[in-house]
């Protein structure tokens, strides 16, 4: 799962988002007494604290890659050997 949220950040930050605005509203709908306004107010605060508590997580994710060298493994798969940028006259 860890590898999944590292190649798709954003995706893990939306689905978040939309799994906790999701989650809010029904909550603030099943509470008596309250207003319309105030439920959908309600369920943006608290998406929105979620959605910052995701993008920490994520920079986190970041931030531990870049420490450990996992980054840059990654991407070293992509790039040719150094041998190849040698200029051969």
């Amino acid at each position: 799962m860890r590898q999944w949220v590292v190649d798709h950040k954003l995706r893990a930050v939306g689905s978040l988002w939309l799994s906790g605005i999701a989650g809010s509203i029904a909550y603030n709908w099943s509470q008596p007494g309250m207003k319309t306004s105030v439920r959908i107010i309600h369920a943006r605060l608290h998406a929105q604290a979620l959605t910052l508590a995701a993008l920490a997580g994520a920079a986190v994710v970041e931030y531990y890659d870049h420490n450990t060298g996992a980054k840059s493994e990654r991407y070293a798969k992509f790039l040719p050997p150094i041998d190849s940028y040698s200029h051969k006259d």
